[in-house]
Formats: structure tokens, C-alpha cells, sequence
């Protein structure tokens, strides 16, 4: 059986297989039945791969070296279907992105600095350039650290994300429907893009608190009104349409309870997430921070970064916004390294 060469990692509250291209098939519809059966899609339990029966660990990174010297590497994010065979490149992952800086200094990208490496990333799918800052003391990656971030037990060392120029990386502009609110069946929502397409409603609209338990958001008929919610946003968004796609994604938002910003519930694409995306942490922020938004008089802002509350924990994200232009966005993640080796993949 041949078998390919692959890393485990988690990166930041996902975890994914990262791959170097060139040890992939070269053309998308061979190496995404390839990386189906990797990851032992379709199937809810994912028992014959690596996949980990939910959406935020069927993920996957494929990592290459630049051709262009204004950045590092390229990275292409793959989402992965569990029960169903699909595979969406139509967005980008942040979580993933956490470790792609290490992989590639694992991998020869690029030289390890002497104390810290910083890695300039091409995030393929929406174009845009992403910087990544992580320990390397005596010219090696080291995963360990004191940091913590929610939703991952333990601490690890802290990897910096700051993007910019991410406007409308997806959808083309901020604000994609040409409008800082919408009417959508009833539902008002905010439309934001802002590295991640995403779709802001009040959790009250919804018939929900914001606050229930992951498990409790699972209902078959919350799940239909998402649905229908955000295949009508998509096409105002301008997305087309957006059945069988991973994006726009849906964050319901409710008034903060446990010393945080906002509290968030969001949906991948209708599946409750255990936490919120880094970049669609991004855009929920930049969506609650204009005038007039939905969710806008719920927001607690002071000073320093903005804490988003989610089922997992808190997620803090700097925006530099100027009430008109976002400048830069900034993230503080973990990432570790679980297996270097190879993958053999279902026959």
C-alpha cells in the first residue's frame, strides 16, 4: 500500500492534516478523492481515517513555497465533508493557518530565525497575506509555552496572526450586500466579509438565548431556519448558491455574560461550532463595530482587544478600524505538532 507523507497538527481550536503540494496529486479532482479517503469521508464516525467526526478536525492545509518574493509560502485550506463526499475551497481557515508557519520551517520552507521566525503567508483561497510570528529558540520550532487559548485543554506556545487587506477577501467588498443591514425572511441580519463571509443575526431572532450549550443547538428545526437564513444571505452576498457550501457561515449574538465583549453561537455551516473561527472572529467584530449593524447596541467595547464569549471560552481579537477601513487584525493562537509520518489512505 503507498502511503503519504502527512502532519497532524492542531492549529488553534481545528485540527487538520498538513500536506506539502508536491506530495499530493497535482490535479483537484484526483487529490481530493485522495484526501477523502485520508481523512475517511463519508462517514459520521470517520472510523477509517484521520477525520475526527466533526467539521473543525476534517480539515486540511496544503503548504508550498512562493513564487512571488512578497511572501513565504502559499497555503491552500481544504474543508472536508464527514458524512457527506464533498470538498469546499471557498474559504480560508485561521485556526489552521496557526500552524502553517511552523510546518513550513519543519518541512525547508523556510530558515528557522534564531530566537523567534516570522513567516509571510499567501492564503490561497482569498488571496490575501497573513503573518505569522512563532518561537524558535536555537533555530527549531518549540510548540511549548504558557499560553492558553479556549477551547484546547492545556497551554502551548503563543503563534501571532496579524492580517491585513482582508476586505471582502471572499465576496469582493466589506460589506457584500451594499448594505450595513438586511432583511432576510423576516430576519435582520448584518452581511459581513471581512476574511470570512458571514452572516449576523440576534440570537433572540432565531428563538434561541445565545447561550445554550453546543449540544442543545443541534435541533433539526434551528438548524432548518439557519439554513434557509443563510442560502438567502448568500445570494444577496452574492455567493450564489450557497447548499453544500461551508460559507457564508451564521454567528447568532447575544449581550455578553461572562465579562467579555459579545457572546456568539456560530453555525459551520449549520452545525453548531464548539467555538467561533479566527477569522470569522474577525468579522463578526468588524460587523458589531459599525453603526447601525445588527448586534451593534449589544457590543461592550474598552479598551484593548475585543473578547468574544463562545461556547468554548473567549476569543480576543484586535481590530484597528477606522469606522470606515480596516487596517489590520490581529490574533494570538497555539499550535502543536501531533504526528510527522505517513498516512495510508482507505484503497
Amino acid at each position: 500500500m503507498t502511503g503519504v507523507r502527512c502532519m497532524l497538527m492542531r492549529g488553534g481550536t481545528s485540527k487538520g492534516a498538513y500536506f506539502l503540494a508536491g506530495d499530493l496529486p497535482a490535479y483537484p479532482a484526483a487529490r481530493d478523492d485522495l484526501l477523502l479517503r485520508i481523512m475517511g469521508t463519508p462517514d459520521p464516525r470517520q472510523i477509517d481515517g484521520l477525520g475526527g467526526a466533526q467539521p473543525v478536525t476534517s480539515k486540511v492545509a496544503i503548504v508550498s513555497a512562493a513564487d512571488d518574493p512578497g511572501h513565504d509560502v502559499d497555503y491552500l485550506f481544504l474543508q472536508l465533508g464527514v458524512e457527506e463526499a464533498t470538498v469546499s475551497d471557498r474559504q480560508t481557515c485561521g485556526n489552521l493557518l496557526a500552524g502553517v508557519g511552523q510546518f513550513a520551517v519543519e518541512r525547508g520552507l523556510v530558515p528557522a530565525g534564531d530566537e523567534r521566525t516570522t513567516v509571510r503567508v499567501r492564503l490561497v483561497n482569498t488571496g490575501t497575506i497573513a503573518v505569522s510570528t512563532f518561537a524558535t529558540p536555537g533555530g527549531e520550532v518549540d510548540y511549548r509555552g504558557d499560553t492558553a487559548i479556549s477551547g484546547v485543554p492545556g497551554t502551548a506556545a503563543p503563534v501571532e496572526l496579524d492580517f491585513t487587506e482582508t476586505e471582502g477577501s471572499v465576496c469582493g467588498s466589506l460589506l457584500p450586500t451594499g448594505h450595513v443591514r438586511d432583511d432576510v425572511g423576516g430576519i435582520a441580519v448584518s452581511c459581513v466579509d471581512n476574511g470570512m463571509p458571514v452572516v449576523v443575526a440576534r440570537a433572540e431572532d432565531l428563538g434561541i438565548t445565545g447561550y445554550e450549550p453546543v449540544e442543545e443547538l443541534a435541533g433539526t428545526e434551528l438548524a432548518q431556519r439557519i439554513d434557509a437564513l443563510r442560502v438567502e444571505a448568500g445570494k444577496l452576498m452574492g455567493l450564489g448558491d450557497v447548499r453544500g457550501s461551508s460559507v457564508p457561515k451564521t454567528t447568532l449574538v447575544a449581550a455578553p455574560r461572562d465579562g467579555g465583549a459579545i457572546c456568539t453561537r456560530t453555525f459551520i455551516p449549520v452545525k453548531p461550532h464548539p467555538s467561533i473561527g479566527v477569522l470569522g472572529g474577525v468579522s463578526v467584530v468588524t460587523a458589531l463595530l459599525l453603526d447601525g449593524a445588527v448586534g451593534h447596541e449589544l457590543l461592550e467595547t474598552g479598551a484593548g482587544p475585543v473578547e468574544i464569549e463562545h461556547p468554548s471560552g473567549k476569543l480576543a481579537v484586535a481590530i484597528e478600524f477606522d469606522g470606515s477601513r480596516v487596517r489590520r487584525s490581529t490574533v494570538i493562537r497555539t499550535a502543536r505538532k501531533l504526528f510527522d509520518g505517513t498516512v495510508f489512505p482507505r484503497s
